[in-house]
C-alpha cells in the first residue's frame, strides 16, 4: 500500500484533529503518502483533496472540529455517487480510505477494477484499526517479497540445473565430435601417405626406366660389337680359303668394317647423352660433340648436387612439420598440408594445401641467386595481408623451423576463428 486517502463525515466530534493528526504522522512515518479529501463524501465525489504532511497537522492538536470539513452526502448512498467517488480515488492513486465518522457505514464499499483487470472492492478501515492493518499491508508485502524470493532462488537453482546439463551434453558432443575427427583425420592421413608413396613410387619408377634405357644402350652397342666381330670372323675365313698374294685389300675392308661400327656405336651414345642432357633442361648447341655434352652434364650435376645438399635440411624440417601438423592440429573442414621438393627440377621446395594449385602455395623455400653461397629464402604468403621474404644461412636451420612454425600456427588460427565466425 502506497497511497491512503482520509476523510471525515458526518457531524463534528471531539478529537477529530488529533485523530487525523495521528493518521498523518504514523503514515509519514512507514513512508506512505497520505491524501486529505475536503468536505467527507462530497469532497469524494467532487475530487476536492490535498496532500497531507506533518507540516500540515501542525498545530491543530488543541483546535476543536475537523480541518477538513465535514458534511453529509445522500449522493454517496447511490452507485453513481459511488462511481463518482471510485474515479476520484483512482485519479489520486488512493490504495485504501480511512473514514472518520460517528456512523461508519459499514455495508458501504466502493467498487473499482484494479490495474489487473479484475473487479475489486476499496478497504475502509477505522481509524482504531490504522495500525494493525498497516502492519498487517507490511507483513503481507514481506510474505510476498519472501515468496518471490524463493520462486527466484528455485528459477535460479533450475537454470544453473539446467545450464550443467547444457554443458554436459556440449562436452558430450564435442568429445564425439574430437572422435569423429580423429577418424577423419586419420583416413585423411592415410589417404596422404598413400600419394606420397605414389609419388615415391613414381620417382622409382622413373630411375629404373632411365637405368633400363641405359642397359638397352649398353646391349645395342654390345650388338654391334658381336655383329662386328662376326662379320671380321667371317671375312677372315673367306681370305684364308683364297690364295692371295696381298692382303692390304683385306685389311682395309676390316678397317671399313670397324670404321662402320664405331660410328654406329657413338651415333646412339650421343643420341642418348643429348636426350639425357636436354631432359635435364640444359641447353644443347648443334656443334656440341660428346665431350661437350658430358662436361656440361657434369657440371650441372654438380650444382644439383650443391643444392640439394644446402636445401635438404630445410626439406627434412618442413616435412616434418607439415606431417605433425597434419597429425594433430588441422582442424575439420581444412585440407591437409604436404610438401613439394622440386629441388631436382628447379632448386625449390613448396609447403601448400592439398587441394589448391600447384603454384598456389603457402611457404616457398629456395636457392638465393641459385648459389648456396648466397644463402637461403623464404618465401611467406600464409597470410593474405602480407607476403614476407626472409633470408637465412644454410646453417640458421632452427631459426628457419621457428618462422614456418608460427606462420603455419597462427595460419591454423585464423582458419578456426573463421569457421567459429561462420
Amino acid at each position: 500500500m502506497k497511497t491512503i486517502g482520509v476523510l471525515t463525515s458526518g457531524g463534528d466530534s471531539p478529537g477529530m484533529n488529533t485523530a487525523l493528526r495521528s493518521i498523518v504522522r504514523t503514515c509519514a512515518h512507514y513512508k506512505i503518502k497520505c491524501v486529505g479529501i475536503v468536505r467527507g463524501y462530497s469532497g469524494l465525489i467532487e475530487d476536492n483533496t490535498k496532500v497531507l504532511n506533518t507540516r500540515s497537522v501542525r498545530g491543530i492538536i488543541n483546535k476543536g472540529g475537523t480541518f477538513l470539513y465535514s458534511a453529509r452526502c445522500d449522493e454517496f448512498r447511490q452507485a453513481s455517487g459511488r462511481k463518482k467517488a471510485y474515479k476520484t480515488l483512482r485519479n489520486n492513486n488512493i490504495d485504501g480510505l480511512i473514514v472518520k465518522e460517528r456512523s461508519f457505514p459499514l455495508k458501504s464499499k466502493i467498487m473499482y477494477k484494479s490495474a489487473s483487470g479484475g473487479v475489486e472492492s476499496l478497504n475502509i478501515f477505522k481509524v482504531s484499526n490504522i495500525k494493525k492493518v498497516i502492519q498487517e499491508e507490511r507483513e503481507k508485502q514481506k510474505k510476498i517479497k519472501i515468496q518471490a524470493m524463493q520462486r527466484e532462488k528455485i528459477e535460479a537453482q533450475k537454470r544453473f540445473k539446467q545450464q550443467e546439463e547444457l554443458a554436459i551434453k556440449a562436452k558430450a558432443l564435442e568429445l564425439r565430435e574430437e572422435e569423429k575427427l580423429g577418424r577423419e583425420r586419420k583416413i585423411e592421413l592415410q589417404k596422404f601417405i598413400r600419394l606420397e608413396q605414389a609419388e615415391l613410387r613414381k620417382e622409382r619408377a622413373e630411375k629404373q626406366r632411365k637405368f633400363l634405357e641405359q642397359i638397352a644402350l649398353e646391349k645395342k652397342i654390345e650388338q654391334f660389337r658381336k655383329r662386328e666381330a662376326l662379320e671380321i670372323k667371317n671375312l677372315e675365313k673367306y681370305v684364308l680359303s683364297q690364295q692371295r698374294e696381298s692382303y692390304e685389300e683385306v685389311q682395309q675392308r676390316i678397317e671399313r668394317i670397324k670404321e662402320k661400327y664405331r660410328s654406329l656405336r657413338e651415333q646412339k651414345v650421343n643420341e642418348a647423352i643429348r636426350e639425357r642432357v636436354a631432359q635435364l633442361g640444359i641447353k644443347i648447341e648443334d656443334t656440341d660433340n660428346k665431350e661437350t655434352l658430358l662436361e656440361k652434364e657434369r657440371i650441372y650435376n654438380q650444382e644439383r648436387e650443391k643444392i640439394e645438399y644446402a636445401l635438404e635440411s630445410f626439406y627434412r624440417s618442413a616435412h616434418s612439420l607439415c606431417f605433425q601438423i597434419n597429425k594433430r592440429y588441422i582442424p575439420k573442414y581444412l585440407s591437409i598440408m604436404r610438401v613439394v621438393d622440386r629441388r631436382f627440377e628447379t632448386g625449390e621446395i613448396f609447403i601448400k594445401w592439398d587441394d589448391t594449385a600447384e603454384d598456389d602455395w603457402l611457404i616457398l623455400i629456395y636457392i638465393k641467386d641459385n648459389s648456396p653461397d648466397e644463402g637461403i629464402i623464404i618465401e611467406d604468403k600464409s597470410n593474405p595481408e602480407k607476403h614476407n621474404s626472409y633470408e637465412f644461412k644454410p646453417t640458421e636451420i632452427f631459426r628457419a623451423s621457428d618462422l614456418m612454425v608460427d606462420s603455419l600456427t597462427k595460419l591454423l588460427d585464423r582458419e578456426r576463428n573463421k569457421k567459429k565466425v561462420s
